[in-house]
């Protein structure tokens, strides 16, 4: 019988996620015992001239929100500028697969760069365990209930 090996990514895809990094993820939040959902919130920003909704892929208990990124393409950065400066008290935090990948093949500029640039947090691989155990910060909190995620 010829049996096919599932990659990573069709493993993630069949239990539930878009990528092998969110699904690595959500196993290190399971094994810290960490409560959180794979995109079940919503959060609204306007983007010139419409109304947008952006998906974030984790958010902690303590009002930090997660976000997995393989890559890091020009939407995805557009979108992230919009949002925070729509809801600036929102804590957004990357975890890149690799944060030294640059931007695009003619650019020098890093997704660790840009996050350093535009104020993100970010971290490679793995949230890190001080984003868990962080204290919770009311800001964000409050910021997330605006938004009606919490």
């Amino acid at each position: 019988m010829n049996k096919t090996k599932l990659t990573p990514r069709q493993r993630a895809i069949a239990a539930g996620y878009r990528s092998g990094l969110e699904q690595k993820v959500a196993a290190e939040y399971a094994a810290l015992s960490i409560p959180v959902q794979y995109e079940e919130d919503l959060i609204r920003y306007n983007v010139p001239g419409r109304g947008a909704r952006y998906t974030p892929d984790f958010v902690q208990p303590n009002g930090i929100i997660v976000e997995t990124k393989g890559r890091f393409e020009t939407a995805d950065r557009q979108k992230h500028i919009l949002i925070k400066g729509q809801h600036p008290d929102l804590d957004i935090r990357f975890v890149f697969s690799n944060p030294q990948s640059r931007i695009s093949k003619t650019s020098q500029t890093t997704y660790a760069m840009w996050c350093d640039k535009h104020g993100f947090l970010y971290a490679a691989r793995s949230v890190p365990q001080s984003w868990v155990y962080e204290p919770t910060n009311p800001r964000s909190i409050d910021a997330l209930q605006k938004a009606g995620l919490k």
